[in-house]
């Protein structure tokens, strides 16, 4: 029963309708129908059941031509009702075709759709927690008092170096309570904030800590990033960077995004013993398992982190491709030629 012709025919169904759905799903899918190009979809999907239509049909000659038995072996033809092989090919082996690629397309649609909102739903979760860690440690007090402290004796020093600090602190406090509030914020806001953190934590450093801080942006579209997700890394060098009298301790940060809208992210420390270091990331009560998660659920597979933990140094290297933000300006003018 298992060698009878018609369960070899049947093997050709199972075989090629699967490695068309295979094609349908992990080809055509991802290269037009995820990138939004729905009537491009559309057609290369009926151009490629019409194809597999023809190849099974051709598989029904093929099978014929083994057995040594005529076609009608596996298809009943009446040519007084007009009942042609075109006729075989459009009413049975299209629509059978049709409906297994269709049936497949739902089937990865819907298990699309729960992944998507189990994940959404695992981003909204951890993005609440995250907020309610964030609030409680938002105002660090140290840090608060040593800025605040530095600041004060810089009035009379140096009253304008003084300004610029207030300027940046200023700055630094408004990001926190206002300008931090979505999923994704512009680029330049978080490197904003980055660069008064780093100027900010200059005031509190002593002479023999050296700091360069480089930044390139070559890429001016208005690209997004999660906030606080670079500032976690920059926290930790500062306190985690050696404090020798006998050596230069240094900390160096740069950061570049080029023409491909990809973040390049790189923080290195120097430290005094690998046993006198402390691996665990922490900013604000947001350690490193939880900001490694929350890149997981933003940026998914479109994000790289390393991180070399040797003798005399620690670094960390992180690599982002950033989405391009659609502007409030932007929705407008767009609604407005809608309309």
């Amino acid at each position: 029963m298992f060698f009878s012709p018609r369960y070899v025919i049947f093997l050709f169904y199972v075989v090629i309708h699967t490695l068309a759905n295979y094609f349908n799903l992990y080809v055509l899918l991802p290269k037009y129908l995820y990138k939004g190009k729905l009537t491009t979809y559309i057609l290369s999907l009926v151009s490629w059941i019409a194809v597999v239509s023809c190849v099974m049909f051709g598989c029904y000659f093929l099978s014929a031509f083994i057995i040594g038995e005529s076609l009608d072996y596996f298809c009943v033809f009446n040519e007084e009702k007009g009942e042609t092989y075109f006729h075989t090919l459009t009413s049975q082996i299209l629509p059978a075709t049709s409906g297994t690629m269709l049936l497949g397309l739902c089937i990865k649609l819907a298990k699309n759709s729960l992944i998507a909102q189990k994940k959404q739903q695992l981003l909204e979760n951890e993005k609440l927690a995250t907020e309610l860690k964030f609030l409680k440690h938002q105002f660090n007090p140290h840090f608060l008092f040593n800025t605040i402290n530095s600041i004060f004796f810089l009035i009379h020093k140096a009253p304008g170096e003084a300004s610029e600090a207030l300027a940046n602190f200023s700055d630094l406090l408004r990001y926190q309570l206002y300008e931090c509030n979505e999923q994704l914020i512009p680029i330049d806001q978080e490197l904003n904030y980055l660069e008064n953190f780093v100027a900010l934590e200059k005031l509190r450093r002593n002479k023999n800590l050296k700091i360069d801080l480089s930044v390139h942006l070559s890429n001016k579209k208005p690209l997004g990033i999660a906030p606080f997700i670079l500032v976690t890394f920059v926290e930790n060098a500062f306190k985690h960077v050696s404090n020798s009298k006998e050596m230069l301790n240094w900390i160096e940060i740069k950061v570049e995004v080029d023409d491909n809208n990809c973040l390049h992210f790189d923080v290195t420390n120097s430290i005094e013993t690998k046993s006198d270091f402390n691996t665990n990331l922490t900013y604000g009560g947001i350690g490193l398992e939880n900001v490694s998660r929350r890149l997981d659920l933003i940026y998914s597979k479109n994000y790289d982190l390393k991180i070399d933990h040797q003798k005399t140094r620690f670094s960390v290297a992180l690599k982002i491709t950033l989405e391009e933000l659609v502007l409030k300006d932007q929705i407008s003018q767009e609604r407005n030629m809608v309309s």
